[in-house]
């Protein structure tokens, strides 16, 4: 397997695992009360999975200036 491979998957396996936290949140906030420290984990982690992402995208897609 490639390192471009391997980008791919991993970056996919990201994005999939951003979107299901983005589901957990969105029960979690339906249902009040709800624990204020769990959600402020779950959205700390949403953010590192972002920047992830971002760093993945970065590589594979780099930004060339024409």
């Amino acid at each position: 397997m490639s390192d471009d491979e391997g980008l791919r998957r991993r970056l996919q396996e990201l994005r999939q695992e951003h979107r299901d936290l983005d589901d957990v949140i969105a029960r979690l906030t339906e249902h009040a009360p709800y624990d204020q420290l769990q959600l402020q984990r779950l959205k700390k982690r949403k953010l590192i999975l972002k920047d992830q992402i971002s760093r993945i995208q970065d590589q594979l897609y780099p930004d060339i200036i024409a």
